[in-house]
């Protein structure tokens, strides 16, 4: 059986009875998906589901015309079920892989793609899919494993090195928050040997916590690292909305890892999630007073999202984020001076889609809350 990327016009190029046609997707992408899936269906192809959305409301997936769906980790069950193996919902929450047996990507085929070093979270942030996904207990790939693959990519003249973690400064660490230092710059050196030439690490998709931010990590990242700015999630400046979304951290907690970010010679670049549908003018004012004085102070860059309400997580029926004439006022403002980025604007509208398609797509099904309850 060969399996390979194509682009949904290529599909009709392959015989529908022979045919499996795989999707891992986002909640966001899910307007999409669900036109693509009714005319796939009609034509009698074999269609599978994993990935976020997935994981979140398989029930929904399956609604949706999906013959299969992935929930948690997808290794070992892809495997299963090019076996042969059927099963209307592959659970792969309850059974989690060993990151180490399996490749982060293909070089054989050319196929490269930031390195997965972590997987789970033990934060249970209110709006975030990952629990469902990857669960709560942290997971990390060797050094050794890491570092043969970045030296196979090294033979194939790829140089460069990102990451997929969580929280990058979690690397390591048992809990996922307090610093391996010895084992971060183990991974760093190694690939420095092996003929790495460019890391980027604690930027995207490699982002960090604000609590796992020391002087002790920026040092050794610092020695290492190509990026000059580090990507930290703080989400509010309002500690009341941060309790609310479960960040698991303070507004001084978050200031206090930027000043060091900063101290270290780094732009802090701040997530920030507007238009939590139960934010009052005074949350949003106190958010607004923060970002001017981190930027004022620390020389913080921005990077704005929309709230989202994801199927599966705990704020999903709070409905879609709503941004205020305020908010447009201030973000434009920060966008005009080069201070903000993101795509903010696009996400208000995506905001409502997801909401009104996953509304009405099963998220409220019998196994979905087994799903939530699963992830914690």
């Amino acid at each position: 059986m060969e399996a390979r990327p194509v682009k949904f016009g290529e599909i009709k190029n392959f015989p529908p009875d022979e045919t499996v046609v795989a999707y891992s997707f986002m909640s966001f992408d899910l307007e999409v998906v669900k036109e693509e899936v009714v005319q796939l269906k009609k034509q009698g192809y074999t269609l599978i589901a994993g990935g976020p959305h997935a994981s979140a409301d398989p029930e929904g997936c399956l609604g949706m015309g999906f013959d299969h769906v992935f929930i948690g980790d997808g290794e070992e069950n892809i495997l299963r079920f090019l076996m042969g193996e059927r099963e209307r919902i592959f659970d792969g929450i309850s059974k989690r892989v060993n990151l180490n047996h399996y490749p982060p990507f293909l070089p054989s085929k050319g196929i490269y793609m930031p390195i997965e070093i972590t997987r789970g979270c033990p934060f249970s942030c209110a709006y975030c899919q990952t629990p469902s996904l990857a669960g709560k207990q942290v997971r990390h790939r060797d050094v050794d494993v890491i570092i043969h693959y970045a030296k196979l990519g090294v033979e194939k003249n790829r140089k460069l090195a990102r990451f997929i973690a969580p929280n990058s400064f979690g690397y390591g660490s048992r809990n996922g928050v307090t610093p391996n230092v010895e084992k971060i710059e183990e991974l760093l050196y190694g690939l420095k040997k092996v003929g790495v030439e460019e890391i980027y690490f604690g930027t995207f998709p490699s982002e960090v916590r604000p609590e796992s931010v020391t002087d002790e990590v920026l040092k050794v990242v610092k020695k290492y690292v190509k990026n000059r700015s580090i990507v930290i999630g703080a989400q509010s400046g309002s500690d009341r909305v941060l309790k609310i979304i479960k960040r698991g951290h303070t507004v001084e907690q978050v200031e206090e890892a930027i000043e060091k970010i900063a101290f270290h010679g780094f732009t802090p670049h701040v997530d920030f999630i507007f238009g939590f549908p139960f934010e009052t003018k005074e949350d949003i004012e106190m958010t607004f007073n923060f970002i001017m004085r981190i930027v004022e102070r620390y020389g913080a860059k921005i990077h704005a999202h929309t709230f989202m309400p994801l199927p599966g997580t705990e704020l999903f029926r709070a409905g879609p984020g709503r941004l205020t004439k305020d908010h447009y006022r201030f973000l434009g403002r920060l966008a005009s001076k080069g201070i903000l980025d993101g795509y903010w604007l696009k996400q208000e509208t995506l905001s409502r889609k997801v909401y009104e398609i996953a509304s009405g797509g099963g998220s409220d099904a019998p196994g979905n809350r087994g799903v939530r309850g699963e992830s914690g």
